[in-house]
């Protein structure tokens, strides 16, 4: 076995807290030495503090693709340096150039978990170095003998029944509605995969349509949105957002994230955007819990399929997602596998005195 139980998580988004959250809590319950080191994105922070998880910011935000990359090449120098110092068993991330590249500079092994075919250029120059690669086995792209699958979803390592219940009280930041809740998300459309792509069109009349039908439409953004829409906004607390997902009734916009959340937690999601992947699909063709639209479909076309949605049973929602969890696993519980596997578990495993790295 390793001698050291050192592990470096990395985090870039908040997707990311998320993900390794549930696993760092359960490493360090069982004597591992993980330390989490940040870039600057959204509320990535808020969140990783909310969870009491203990981190080291080493980047700022990117606004444009000139920042992005700045940012990324100060983020690869810093994790560079600590992981050198540090000589950890393992280094782990999601889709992260800086965790393969560091991980080259000592014996720890790099370990890249990623869902996501259409982030090519990130792909492209991060999967090849990592010592190992973990996608859901409906991910499409193959990365050979380093490459390993699960039958899972990043999402279930946080949504998952054993790691989370909803809570049936409405969020506070959310007025009683009449009739279904339809959560509306934008996003910025500011990630490197992201440029020169856009995601919902004519807005307001997608949400004249839906109101028309009785709907109360709640709109999260990462964005500021126009006059005509600033009143349906609704600023969900991050670490709620989950709870207001269960909550609703259907799920619409252009987050593929909050898609798959909203289908795992039984919420029907209608996903608009050009972007496609393994994932989305199977939870489209296999267990019919999303739908996919393109980008340039027609307003009227969206409410038609949102109110088709809105009229299938709530039971029918329920046993679509009870097969889903019947043929999926807890992803904490092989994150935590995974680590074991490369670290090693059979003895005691002292760590080399390092200062414990802490809240800035």
């Amino acid at each position: 076995m390793a001698e050291d139980r050192r592990i470096v998580c990395t985090v870039q988004h908040p997707a990311h807290v998320h993900f390794f959250r549930n696993a760092i809590a359960e490493l360090r319950d069982r004597g591992y030495d993980v330390r989490v080191f940040a870039r600057e994105k959204d509320v990535a922070r808020e969140l990783l503090e909310r969870y009491g998880i203990a981190h080291r910011r080493l980047a700022g935000s990117a606004e444009t693709p000139l920042d992005l990359l700045a940012v990324q090449s100060r983020y690869e120098y810093e994790i560079a340096r600590r992981v050198r110092r540090l000589q950890p068993a393992a280094v782990l991330g999601i889709g992260e150039p800086a965790v393969a590249h560091a991980s080259t500079l000592v014996e720890g092994r790099g370990i890249l978990f990623t869902d996501t075919e259409h982030a090519a250029l990130q792909n492209a120059v991060s999967l090849p170095f990592a010592d190992r690669v973990y996608t859901p086995d409906a991910f499409w792209d193959d990365y050979g003998a380093r490459h390993r699958r699960y039958p899972g979803y990043h999402e279930l390592a946080y949504l998952h029944p054993n790691r989370f219940t909803p809570d049936p009280a409405t969020p506070p930041e959310l007025e009683p509605a009449d009739g279904p809740l339809v959560v509306l998300r934008l996003i910025a459309w500011n990630a490197a995969h992201d440029i020169g792509r856009t995601g919902v069109a004519g807005l307001e009349r997608v949400i004249a349509g839906l109101e028309r039908f009785g709907a109360t439409v709640r709109i999260t953004a990462e964005g500021k949105l126009p006059p005509t829409l600033a009143a349906r906004r609704v600023d969900v607390s991050a670490h709620r957002m989950h709870d207001l997902l269960a909550r609703a009734d259907l799920f619409l916009g252009e987050s593929a994230t909050m898609a798959i959340e909203s289908s795992l937690l039984g919420t029907p999601a209608l996903y608009v955007s050009d972007l496609r992947a393994g994932v989305l699909e199977e939870l489209e063709v296999r267990y019919r819990l999303l739908r996919w639209l393109a980008r340039d479909v027609r307003p009227s076309e969206i409410v038609a399929h949102a109110r088709e949605l809105l009229r299938t049973s709530d039971s029918t929602w329920a046993k679509r997602r009870r097969r889903v969890l019947a043929e999926k696993i807890d992803t904490t519980a092989f994150v935590v596998d995974v680590v074991e596997n490369v670290a090693g578990t059979d003895g005691e495993a002292t760590a080399r005195a390092v200062p414990e790295v802490g809240h800035e």
